[in-house]
């Protein structure tokens, strides 16, 4: 095989690859991570893999074949300049706030885009993400939301049913007290 021919060959299974990991991803987060040093990008991640998110230098061309070839093209746009993406398999909430996080403490990483469940977030969708409180306390508060119009169902019923118990103990004792 010769040169050529070896390094198409590598081009290929990298698009490859790449689109694998587009299609198995739940969710993932492009990034520029132009001006990070060495250490600041093993510490990135470090933190990120914690959470089992992979981070990874792509590069643009691939990318974007790949993202064509899974039907993805809206990514094209965000694929400028050098890019990273971090995949995640878990929860992309939590990936796209460890990202801003890291970016407010090393401003030179800026999120250019994101993928939640198939649809294509702009920079401020993922910000806005990065916002949202921890997914226990939405699904506690869904829970106290659809338990609140129960409570209320129960109170209700269960004054009409005092009311109820007292005017049949009224009604009882009148009965009493006129010897009926």
């Amino acid at each position: 095989m010769d040169r050529v021919s070896a390094r198409r060959q590598a081009r290929v299974e990298k698009v490859e690859r790449l689109k694998e990991k587009l299609r198995e991803a739940k969710g993932f987060i492009l990034t520029d991570y132009r001006g990070l040093t060495v250490a600041e990008i093993s510490e990135l991640r470090r933190v990120l893999r914690k959470a089992a998110v992979e981070y990874r230098v792509v590069k643009n061309s691939l990318t974007q074949l790949a993202a064509r070839e899974v039907g993805m093209q809206e990514l094209e746009r965000y694929l400028e300049g050098p890019t990273a993406v971090a995949f995640t398999s878990e929860d992309p909430v939590a990936t796209a706030k460890m990202l801003v996080a890291f970016s407010k403490r090393a401003p030179v990483l800026q999120i250019k885009a994101g993928l939640v469940d198939g649809r294509v977030l702009p920079r401020e969708e993922v910000l806005a993400l990065a916002e949202l409180p921890p997914r226990e306390v939405m699904l506690a508060h869904v829970v106290g939301l659809m338990v609140a119009p129960l409570q209320g169902l129960a109170s209700v019923l269960s004054g009409s049913l005092r009311g109820f118990v007292i005017g049949m103990d009224q009604v009882r004792q009148k009965k009493e007290g006129s010897g009926e």
